[in-house]
């Protein structure tokens, strides 16, 4: 398991969440085990009798959602371990995925998205929290990306942004105009965002504390719930709202899918259409210019 965990961070490039979700779900199997049999866990004690009671127990307490990731992680390991010889057996093959429900992302409207990335107010801290939000919505940025940009990888000449996404993949994404100007005005006063005895501790960053560190995740997501209240009344929002709005904008305006799971830095296409809120305003739209009856209607009108 240490030697897959490592291989998962190191030779596959997996996000430290993927990596850290992956270890645990895999202690939780061998907890299982050990409980079950009363020693120490071995390899080749994991059967599909044994997965399936495991799984069974988790579904007593944890969503199918949670439970499709468990089957993913044992999945990925008996890949490494067939790969590494430690195995010549796969009985995570022989599992089902249960069916998993996708409801859409909480979306904002674009007047409503105007609204909350102005809202913060005052400077410095306020021109770098609207400088995040111009960049999640704008450019459609992950919270952890957003985190994880370094001032290096924002060319405001060019209006672009080099995105380090999932299993360090990078991209390159647009940068609107309202975010650029944001970007460049919080970079003016960047420094002025540290108290007065802390020092800046990675230079490098982008979006820094008061304390000189890099911005947390957990902090940009306060952050955007705060300015979602401030700016159009909504106390639920969150950053992944942001980046579907953004999507979803974009298709209104009349971008293709295609471009958008480049923008995103979505591996699959699929995963681009059920992340995208098609509104109705849109489908008929398409109806209307595609269809060969909507066609003859409108001449006829």
């Amino acid at each position: 398991m240490e030697a897959f965990v490592e291989h998962l961070s190191s030779e596959r490039r997996a996000s430290p969440h993927t990596v850290s979700n992956y270890a645990r779900d895999l202690r939780s199997l061998c907890t299982f085990l050990e409980e079950k049999r009363q020693k120490p866990a071995k390899l080749a004690d994991i059967d599909i009798y044994a997965l399936r009671g495991w799984l069974g127990s988790l579904s007593r307490t944890h969503a199918a959602s949670s439970i499709a990731r468990h089957i993913a992680a044992v999945r990925t390991f008996f890949r490494y371990a067939r790969r590494a010889g430690l195995t010549d057996k796969d009985p995570s093959a022989l599992l089902a995925s249960p069916k998993v429900s996708r409801p859409l992302p909480t979306l904002v409207s674009a007047a409503a998205a105007a609204e909350i990335v102005e809202s913060p107010d005052g400077e410095p801290e306020g021109l770098r929290d609207r400088a995040a939000l111009e960049l999640m919505y704008g450019s459609g940025l992950r919270v952890s990306e957003l985190c994880g940009l370094d001032i290096g990888a924002v060319d405001l000449r060019q209006r672009t942004v080099r995105v380090t996404g999932k299993g360090n993949k990078e991209r390159i994404v647009p940068l609107g105009e309202k975010a650029a100007h944001a970007v460049e005005a919080y970079l003016r006063v960047r420094a002025r965002v540290v108290r007065p005895g802390y020092a800046i501790t990675d230079a490098g960053a982008l979006l820094i504390t008061a304390r000189g560190k890099r911005l947390a995740v957990r902090a940009v997501q306060h952050m955007t719930k705060d300015s979602g209240a401030l700016g159009a009344g909504r106390a639920d929002l969150h950053p992944h709202a942001l980046r579907h709005s953004c999507a979803t904008h974009m298709l209104d305006g009349g971008a293709d899918l295609r471009s958008i799971q480049e923008i995103l830095g979505h591996a699959s296409l699929s995963t681009t259409q059920r992340y995208t809120h098609v509104s109705v305003e849109h489908l008929m739209r398409v109806y209307d210019q595609a269809h060969p009856l909507a066609r003859a209607r409108t001449k006829r009108r």
